[in-house]
């Protein structure tokens, strides 16, 4: 089992920025993608960005040049850097892992006033 807590959420105005953070409870050599998803009330769940294990950035088409993910393999932390956020980027932010299992993190929120 692997187990995901994100950080580094909160309030902030428009035009700010925030940086997420998602430490793995254990490196897992299964895991194939990891990365961040978002959903926004009312709203299906979308994918913000991921990392494959070969390293190919994916990144939503509403974040990009705005966001950007990268990872600290040492401790099994993945970033997001969210810059220029408006207020549509309201959502709780969600980290994932695939691997061989599915796995989701609590989810931390975001919200960006106008």
């Amino acid at each position: 089992q692997v187990q995901l807590v994100e950080s580094g959420g909160g309030l902030v105005q428009a035009g700010g920025s925030l940086r997420l953070s998602c430490a793995a409870s254990r490196r897992s050599i299964s895991i194939n993608v990891m990365g961040w998803y978002r959903q926004a009330p009312g709203k299906q769940r979308e994918l913000v960005a991921t990392f494959t294990s070969g390293g190919t950035t994916n990144y939503g088409a509403s974040v990009k040049g705005r966001f950007t993910i990268s990872r600290d393999n040492a401790k099994n932390t993945v970033y997001l850097q969210m810059n220029s956020l408006k207020p549509e980027d309201t959502a709780v932010y969600y980290c994932r892992a695939i691997g061989l299992n599915d796995y989701w993190g609590q989810g931390t929120q975001v919200s960006v006033s106008s």
